[in-house]
């Protein structure tokens, strides 16, 4: 391929971008969907916008996993897989009450798939093992 060909092809992928002040560069696309967001205004009017962000006075230390799980807290913003470990939680206190063996089963169903979408989305050390019906059959 051309190299000339190459460039138009990349261009089209939006990966290969040129700049009239710093020349040729690479831009994944999650990049040009925030750059597009921006020159439309998508983040003009965000609660905080200009205010810097507090760090506790007595950490001194740079921890971003922290300052992050920080400020998700603050937002009353929650990752995905919390709010599965909170819904499997939910559903085995729910299959406790029952009696019929089709709602256990069922529900053991439910269950289990939300323990695989959780430990496809949660850190290692927190993963979940899945259960089984015998565990609620009485």
């Amino acid at each position: 391929m051309k190299e000339n060909e190459l460039e138009k092809e990349l261009q089209k992928k939006e990966i290969l971008m040129k700049d009239e002040d710093t020349g040729w560069y690479y831009e994944d696309h999650l990049t040009a969907i925030v750059k597009r967001a921006e020159k439309e205004g998508a983040f003009d009017n965000l609660k905080g916008k200009g205010k810097p962000l507090v760090f506790e006075d007595n950490d001194l230390t740079y921890n971003p996993e922290k300052q992050l799980n920080k400020i998700l807290k603050e937002n009353n913003i929650l990752p995905n897989w919390v709010k599965l470990g909170k819904e499997i939680e939910q559903l085995k206190e729910e299959v406790k009450t029952y009696t019929v063996e089709y709602n256990i089963k069922r529900t053991v169903e439910k269950i289990n798939k939300k323990v695989t979408a959780f430990n496809l989305s949660c850190p290692p050390s927190v993963q979940k093992r899945k259960v089984t019906v015998e565990e609620f059959l009485q």
